[in-house]
């Protein structure tokens, strides 16, 4: 069985997990792929400090996605990773959180094997657990929720898929990703759908990196615009909030 972290071979492509920002967070077999690869496709989110880890004679190509932003057509994307792949080059498509959590990496890995591409998946560690954990607050307690929802803050709109009563009903933690964009309609839509306006939410803020920071509040303020919400940020909405830590301000109060 090919070990993940094993070098890669000409022609191959590995689409990599980069965690949400910080180095420490990458995987075995991510920190190694990095180092060795000819070519490096990486994405908006993945941090200066992790692409500081890549081989100097790399090639970077930035194929960033922001929402609202210009960016790099997915099509386009993926049919680069072709072409340096049938070029025998060794390929790293290099993308925050993991690329399975909103990040596309089904149809990137469909068009690597429609075009008959070897390739292999480095899960990362997803922003939607870490980002709340790095904050001190977890998106399961045994005292507060037995299930949670991830969901993407883009389906805000009026023709969204999202059955928000059912989903206020079902879940009593929800973790949006790119809920900053969005953040006033996400939480008139929870509101309208019978949760109360004082449930508590969290908005993290560049989750892994030095710009890290986390705010917290209510639904009501959240819909009011009381709380300013930045991307890239991660929403969590639910009793988990009110029982945060906040583990950094108390290491450094001992240090």
């Amino acid at each position: 069985m090919l070990k993940l972290a094993s070098p890669l071979s000409p022609g191959e492509v590995a689409l990599v997990g980069a965690g949400p920002g910080d180095a420490d967070l990458l995987t075995m077999a991510a920190f190694r792929l990095i180092a060795d690869c000819d070519v490096i496709v990486y994405d908006a989110l993945v941090s200066d400090e992790i692409l500081a880890l890549a081989n100097p004679a790399a090639e970077l190509i930035c194929a960033g996605k922001r929402g609202g932003r210009p960016s790099a057509d997915q099509q386009d994307i993926c049919q680069t990773m072709v072409q340096l792949a049938q070029q025998q080059k060794r390929v790293v498509r290099l993308k925050g959180g993991d690329p399975f959590v909103f990040g596309r990496g089904g149809e990137e890995m469909r068009a690597l094997a429609a075009a008959g591409i070897r390739f292999r998946v480095i899960p990362g560690i997803t922003s939607g657990i870490a980002a709340p954990a790095l904050a001190g607050i977890p998106v399961t307690d045994r005292t507060t929720n037995a299930s949670l929802a991830f969901l993407t803050g883009h389906e805000a709109h009026e023709e969204s898929r999202i059955d928000w009563p059912a989903l206020v009903a079902a879940f009593p933690v929800l973790v949006f990703y790119m809920g900053a964009k969005n953040l006033p309609q996400i939480a008139r839509r929870l509101i309208g759908a019978g949760l109360a306006a004082d449930v508590s939410i969290a908005i993290i803020h560049a989750a892994g990196t030095a710009n890290e920071s986390c705010i917290t509040g209510s639904l009501r303020q959240a819909m009011d615009g009381e709380l300013v919400a930045v991307s890239p940020a991660i929403v969590v909405v639910g009793e988990v909030v009110d029982g945060r830590i906040d583990w950094r301000s108390m290491n450094q109060e001992k240090a």
